[in-house]
């Protein structure tokens, strides 16, 4: 049986009402389910009514305010304080949120920072959006906040490795697995001359020189593989073409998902350095040489001593004598720098220099014939080629007191300066010594320092010439690097 009409229902009215009740109810089981959604998402979202009051807002959102305000009272934002991203303080009726309701619009992607009541600040984009019923009357607003603070760690830590990398003086630089450059700092500018502009893009081969090409054949095969390579020295072309020794480390650039994308390399130009080593290891061998030159010299000394004393007291002071001499001619080879100005001081004549590495070699004056004569004029010498003319000429006498004039008692050794314009000549002639093969002293470390010495340091030549009465030496050098 069909139930009675009340006094104010109609069967007309009756289904009407009966779909009224059942729009409501589902419209309650919509908006339940949409809070139990909104609370489910990770972001920060709440809602607001017309004037702005609060009217829902998840966990998250009240985790990134660190506040749960109350609802239908807070305006616009549930955090306690807000702020622009440079400090600036910003009013909640001014915030992104209160601007979408005035203007009736959303606001996409505004920055913020939301200060909690324990002090911690937090970097957020808003995504305010208004809500407009079936006739267009605005009814609220829903807003999302999405926390930056991570992002912005990320990049103050890139800004960072950024600033690092361009003011490196090393060079370094990104490329792909192609080979092609991607990034290019100052340091690869100024080592190998190619501008940012000038490099990227372009293959990393034009850095390789030609006997060198399957270098990064390989080592694109070991990125590939993952692998790292550590100071690995070879040799890259410049701009101008010229070469270049480097030091060069390269380790692969990887993307999210762990995959090697490119490589980024960090060169090192290590041309001073090996100059250092060059210059260590001709230094270690000078003086193993003069070590072994002063065990020698000790040896002549004592020997050109015997055959003149006496006595055992004669011979001690003969030998003492002879090896102070030899100190002081050493001495002379060792240059002494002012520390105020790093500029070396020595300065002596010739003559004088010459007496004082020759003075071990003297006989003493009843000897038949001098151990050395100097003639010619004389000159000035200071600076770095007084180091070098004390190298050479200790040389000169260390061979002499061991193979030739100076080795017995009645050779001589004579020295005759002279000048010939822009150039000075001192001609060394070894007379009534032993017999001396030519190159008795061979083609060995001394001989090899003398030449370089000469030219490099003196801008001269140096000729040996071995005749049957002794040796003899020419040495010419430039007038001007007597006191250089």
């Amino acid at each position: 049986m069909n139930k009675p009409l009340s006094q104010d229902e109609t069967p007309l009215t009756r289904p009407r009402n009966e779909a009224q009740r059942q729009s409501a109810a589902f419209a309650i089981h919509a908006n339940v389910a949409l809070e139990h959604i909104l609370q489910a998402l990770p972001e920060a979202v709440y809602t607001t009514d017309a004037l702005g009051l609060i009217t829902f807002y998840n966990d998250a959102a009240a985790e990134l305010w660190g506040v749960k305000p109350e609802l239908g009272k807070s305006e616009f934002c549930g955090s306690w304080k807000l702020y622009w991203p440079d400090g600036t303080p910003l009013p909640h009726d001014e915030c992104p949120m209160a601007m979408a309701l005035r203007e009736r619009r959303p606001v996409r992607g505004l920055e913020a920072v939301a200060e909690r009541p324990d002090g911690r600040r937090v970097l957020f984009r808003a995504f305010p959006t208004p809500i407009f019923d079936a006739e267009g009357t605005l009814v609220g607003a829903v807003n999302m906040l999405v926390d930056q603070s991570a992002a912005a760690v990320a990049d103050e830590a890139v800004q960072r490795v950024a600033a690092i990398v361009e003011s490196s003086d090393d060079a370094i630089l990104a490329k792909d697995l192609n080979g092609t450059i991607t990034d290019w700092n100052r340091g690869a500018e100024q080592l190998f001359g190619y501008t940012a502009e000038e490099a990227i893009g372009r293959s990393v081969t034009m850095l390789i020189p030609m006997d060198r090409a399957d270098e990064e054949p390989n080592i694109l095969a070991r990125l590939r593989r993952g692998e790292k390579i550590d100071h690995y020295e070879t040799v890259r072309r410049r701009k101008d073409g010229s070469l270049v020794e480097i030091s060069l480390s390269v380790s692969p650039i990887r993307n999210r998902a762990g995959q090697v994308i490119g490589a980024s390399k960090i060169a090192r130009d290590i041309t001073e350095r090996r100059r250092a080593e060059e210059q260590q290891h001709l230094l270690l061998r000078e003086m193993d040489h003069r070590i072994k030159n002063l065990f020698a010299l000790a040896s002549s000394v004592v020997s050109l001593s015997a055959k003149r004393a006496t006595t055992p007291a004669e011979l001690a002071t003969a030998v003492s004598q002879r090896l102070v001499a030899l100190a002081r001619a050493h001495a002379l080879t060792v240059p002494r720098t002012s520390q105020a100005s790093d500029r070396i001081e020595q300065a002596t004549t010739l003559h004088t220099l010459l007496q004082t590495i020759l003075a071990p070699y003297d006989r003493g004056a009843d000897a038949s014939t001098p151990h050395a004569v100097v003639s010619g004029p004389d000159a000035t010498i200071s600076g770095g080629a007084l180091t070098s003319f004390a190298l050479l000429l200790h040389e000169f006498a260390t061979n002499a007191a061991k193979y030739g004039a100076l080795s017995t008692d009645k050779g001589c050794v004579e020295i005759a300066c002279e000048e010939d314009g822009d150039t000075f000549i001192l001609t060394w002639t070894e007379r009534d010594g032993p017999p001396v093969m030519q190159g008795a002293d061979g083609d060995g470390f001394g001989t090899i320092l003398g030449r370089a010495t000469v030219r490099s340091q003196l801008g001269g030549e140096i000729h040996r010439d071995w005749k049957a009465g002794g040796l003899v030496i020419r040495l010419s050098v430039a007038r001007d690097r007597l006191q250089a």
